[in-house]
């Protein structure tokens, strides 16, 4: 991988890491097309994922200030330990444990068997459509401080669905949330903040894990340009995002999401770009 692909890649991680549509799903397909043809890998896509969770940081800077003061300071009585903001940090760190656990027990998997593009094109038809149902369906009613420890729960395993490539982050969290009964808006805003641990936690392990592994086929230099890129992109697409579900539905990611998802079921069919 030269630095080239890697900023392309870059751009396509913060493009699309926040839509319902898969970054991971994106990278491994845009990677196949690439000069090299490789698949980035799991540790490439983690690693860049830190940008653009930077980005998040960012964007809902004083949110998590306040949630990360409120926790602590219940912790010494400080504050009351159902404040609002306290019990988000709470909320987060149960949120957590799922993609925690999974992603420990199916490392080996997540890295290889998962990333097949034929199991990339399903996930993206099957949780298009699911995405699709949810925000037909669901209620719209609840706000965030209306968020139980269950739903918490919830939330947090419908996130380690995204281990696997074409199932989306943002997509599976907010899809829950919609089953659930929350607004887009606050669905997509706990998804977001959820993730944080998770993305940050992936992100560093893979960088001390890989960094310096002469085997891997992407450089640390061209690996840190990208997640610069992605990071600067990401910012954009949070907003847009953010502004786009408060005045419309997700109609236009789940038809995107089927058609991408037949279209490389086809050129797999068809012998065009390989399954592994």
């Amino acid at each position: 991988m030269n630095l080239l692909e890697a900023l392309i890649l870059g751009i396509v991680q913060g493009l699309t890491e926040f839509l319902p549509i898969s970054s991971s799903a994106h990278l491994r397909i845009v990677g196949t097309f690439l000069p090299s043809g490789e698949d980035p890998g799991a540790a490439f896509t983690a690693i860049t994922q830190i940008g653009t969770e930077a980005a998040v940081v960012v964007f809902f800077w004083r949110d998590i200030v306040r949630i990360i003061t409120q926790w602590f300071r219940s912790l010494t009585g400080k504050a009351p330990r159902n404040d609002p903001d306290a019990r988000m940090g709470w909320l987060i760190i149960l949120g957590s444990i799922p993609i925690v656990v999974l992603g420990l027990l199916f490392q080996d998997s997540i890295e290889t068997v998962f990333r097949s593009l034929w199991i990339v094109a399903i996930m993206l038809i099957v949780f298009g459509v699911l995405l699709g149902v949810a925000d037909h369906v669901g209620a719209k009613r609840r706000k965030l401080d209306q968020l139980t420890y269950g739903h918490g729960a919830a939330f947090g395993f419908a996130q380690a669905l995204a281990l696997v490539p074409g199932v989306s982050r943002s997509g599976g969290t907010i899809t829950m949330g919609l089953f659930l009964g929350y607004e887009r808006a606050a669905a997509a805003r706990y998804a977001f903040l959820l993730a944080i641990p998770a993305v940050f936690g992936s992100g560093f392990y893979q960088l001390f894990k890989h960094g310096g592994d002469p085997d891997q086929h992407f450089g640390l230099g061209e690996t840190f340009a990208a997640t610069g890129v992605a990071f600067v992109v990401a910012l954009g697409v949070i907003a847009f995002f953010m502004n786009w579900i408060s005045k419309r539905s997700f109609l236009p990611f789940v038809i995107y999401r089927v058609l991408l998802g037949v279209v490389l079921i086809v050129l797999l069919a068809t012998g065009v770009v390989p399954a592994v």
